[in-house]
């Protein structure tokens, strides 16, 4: 079976103009409006020599950092813009979601963007109709469906603009960090969608930085650096590759990985260290940090103790019925964890900041080290008071409000 995609030594040149002279202010400007002084320019390799395949029906997740390449690669996958160098097979019909309002005209309604952006898909108004109630069911805008577009909100363009892009079967759907402009509950459902389009044979290929929802979609994963491409594999040894790659020494805070802007984390403290090798000792792990949320929202921690990968102990809010709603604001929240006996040794520990049944804030996985130091008599570690498998843990929750 042929590749549904297949990436040749594909490469995008972009000419940087630097003004001379830094920054020049309009007197300036019109004083020197006779002297014609060039402007310096160099080139800039958004992508170089990037080559790879897509398979029918493969799942795919595009990593990197923000400049990596990314948008730029989807962009030439789209036909927005052509490669400098290389080229692109296609064998299927593409869709693609990469910005709010791509595709769409302001000027037209709800309903006539729904046949438009179809028609640009190249599909035939009888084939549209049929997917015409589903996709504005999905996408939740029936009341608004006759408005013009461009008095819709940014998440209401998102809903119609993801529902047309997958309700409309494409062979290839393109699907950019667009999601973040979503509400919770509609990126859950685009997750499921985009679960079930590839279920159903189309080819999904990815971008976000959300990690979780990447694993739990993709199963193949690409990693851009630099506009290179550096590894093609498994979305588990891509993800691995770009969090190992990321992580500074020093401290717990450089580790924590972001996938929503809502949240701000600063000054995380592991019994009173922010290494990433924390020493224990006695039985209580205390955790502290400062959060800034920038709305409304509840809030879970989640901490998750292994030792060789097996787990040993757990704490969640949610278990606990301890899961706070903060208003909007910066806190400072304290954590004290009644850990059960274990005995001394190397422990991994991982951290996940949530919102109970929507998202993960931010997380840590296998990356931070605790070095118990049990003060207890050994005798008392019998068989019977240390059992392998996921022990839930008790604690303590102080909340201090800063502004």
């Amino acid at each position: 079976m042929k590749p549904i995609l297949e990436i040749q030594g594909v490469g995008k040149k972009y000419r940087i103009h630097h003004q001379h002279g830094g920054y020049v202010s309009l007197r300036e400007r019109m004083a020197n409006v006779l002297k014609f002084e060039k402007n310096q320019t160099e080139d800039f390799w958004a992508l170089k020599d990037v080559s790879f395949e897509v398979q029918p029906g493969e799942s795919i997740g595009i990593i990197g950092r923000n400049g990596a390449g990314k948008s730029t690669l989807l962009k030439i996958l789209s036909k927005i813009t052509p490669p400098t160098t290389g080229r692109i097979v296609s064998r299927g019909r593409i869709a693609s979601l990469l910005e709010v309002g791509t595709g769409f005209h302001p000027e037209l309604t709800g309903r006539e963007n729904i046949f438009f952006n179809g028609s640009l898909l190249g599909m035939k108004r009888k084939e549209i109709e049929t997917k015409f109630d589903e996709i504005v069911d999905f996408s939740g805008v029936e009341k608004f469906l006759d408005t013009p577009l461009k008095h819709y909100s940014s998440g209401m363009q998102l809903r119609l603009a993801f529902a047309v892009a997958a309700f409309l079967e494409p062979e290839i759907l393109i699907i950019d960090e667009v999601l973040a402009v979503g509400d919770a509950e509609f990126q859950k459902k685009c997750m499921k969608k985009m679960g079930d389009v590839t279920v159903q044979g189309s080819t999904l290929i990815f971008v976000s930085h959300n990690l979780p929802s990447l694993k739990s979609i993709c199963h193949t994963g690409i990693l851009l650096r630099e506009g290179k491409l550096v590894l093609s594999g498994s979305i588990d040894e891509v993800i691995n590759e770009y969090t190992s790659y990321h992580i500074e020494e020093g401290t717990i805070a450089s580790v924590i990985h972001y996938f929503q802007p809502h949240i701000q984390l600063e000054n995380i403290l592991i019994n009173g260290s922010d290494k990433n090798t924390i020493t224990v000792e006695g039985n209580i792990l205390s955790i502290s940090f400062e959060i800034t949320f920038l709305k409304r929202i509840a809030f879970e921690l989640d901490v998750h103790l292994k030792k060789e990968e097996l787990p040993v102990a757990s704490y969640a809010n949610f278990v606990q019925n301890k899961v706070t709603t903060f208003e909007a604001g910066k806190y400072l929240l304290n954590y004290a964890i009644d850990l059960p006996p274990l005995r001394s040794g190397k422990y991994k520990l991982d951290l996940y900041f949530t919102e109970p049944f929507v998202s993960w804030f931010a997380v840590t996985e296998n990356i931070i080290d605790v070095e118990i130091v049990n003060t207890m008599h050994h005798a008392f570690l019998t068989s019977s008071s240390l059992k392998w498998g996921s022990t839930l843990l008790d604690g303590e929750v102080k909340i201090g409000r800063i502004s």
